[in-house]
């Protein structure tokens, strides 16, 4: 059996939010213990070269800027915890929860901070080719692609709104689409087919990511319809399907939206006493990784004032 283990706060992520929640936590004495997911590190461990995090002029590559982050906490005192959250009990205080491999945490307050998963294709080269030339985020990587040729796949606000994005630097933007009409709200719709460096394919899918050693160079895309396949050269594929948050976990025990996130109030408490959310477990809007890190950094401000108002926490 393993000995429980007892904090001030319990951290479960280990992205940029959480992390940024840890050094926050340690550097007021909390004592964190961080519950780091397998594979820790977030969505940026998949991620090469980030150009658009503060302080880095000439970029940083995403593992290693999360290794950064990882020191940084444990030099405030925080204990990872090399394991995913199975279960959790919010009922009563202490929180409890139980690791995979059987870890268990009793926590005063928990930050929940685990992120939100890309919806892949799962064709074949998709895998082989993620962050050299296939993304799940425009934002983050439009803009290694000046001049070039790119293709997005969804039918969704995300997949017009990244196809638009897009466009300020590829050459050309393929909107590949296996239905024949968009779920996209009419306004994105109408700036997506006002865009002259916008072609769409409707009834068409993506069947494999074609490329060499290095970068993917091509996608073999099917007609639906004919049945027919055919090779398109291009730069880079943007998977604009969506993205699942990561709180399974977390329902019957927490208050999520209808498609999974955490719901917050006033600022970054959810729907239970002494439980906060941040990072993009609660946004699927901006999704960014600075966004991420100055929620996490809310969150631990908040557990904060949270425990200084609670009997017998001082």
């Amino acid at each position: 059996m393993n000995a429980v283990q007892r904090t001030k706060v319990a951290i479960i992520g280990s992205g940029p939010a959480g992390l940024t929640a840890a050094i926050y936590a340690g550097r007021a004495n909390l004592s964190p213990i961080l519950f780091t997911g397998v594979p820790a590190g977030g969505q940026l461990m998949i991620t090469t070269e980030v150009d658009n995090f503060p302080g880095f002029p000439k970029g940083v590559q995403g593992p290693e800027l999360m290794e950064l982050m990882r020191q940084q906490a444990e030099r405030f005192g925080t204990v990872m915890v090399e394991d995913d959250v199975s279960s959790v009990d919010f009922s009563h205080r202490p929180f409890v929860l139980r690791g995979g491999s059987g870890a268990v945490v009793e926590a005063e307050s928990v930050i929940v901070a685990t992120g939100a998963s890309a919806l892949w294709l799962d064709v074949p080269g998709e895998e082989k080719y993620r962050g050299k030339g296939v993304s799940a985020c425009a934002t983050c990587d439009g803009f290694f692609f000046k001049g070039k040729d790119v293709v997005v796949v969804g039918g969704g606000d995300t997949a017009m709104e990244e196809s638009t994005f897009l466009t300020k630097f590829a050459k050309s933007v393929l909107l590949v689409h296996r239905r024949d009409a968009f779920r996209a709200s009419k306004i994105m719709q109408d700036k997506v087919r006002s865009n002259p460096k916008i072609q769409v394919l409707w009834n068409t899918a993506v069947e494999e990511v074609l490329g060499g050693e290095g970068d993917m160079n091509g996608v073999r895309l099917k007609d639906l319809k004919a049945g027919q396949s055919r090779e398109h050269k291009v730069d880079g594929l943007f998977i604009a399907i969506g993205h699942k948050p990561n709180t399974e976990v977390f329902r019957g025990h927490v208050q999520l939206d209808e498609k999974g996130y955490l719901k917050l109030k006033n600022g970054t408490h959810t729907s239970v006493e002494g439980v906060f959310g941040c990072g993009d477990v609660s946004d699927p809007r901006y999704r960014q990784a600075v966004t991420a890190a100055g929620m996490g950094c809310m969150a631990a401000l908040d557990a904060e004032k949270w425990l200084e108002g609670q009997p017998g926490s001082h």
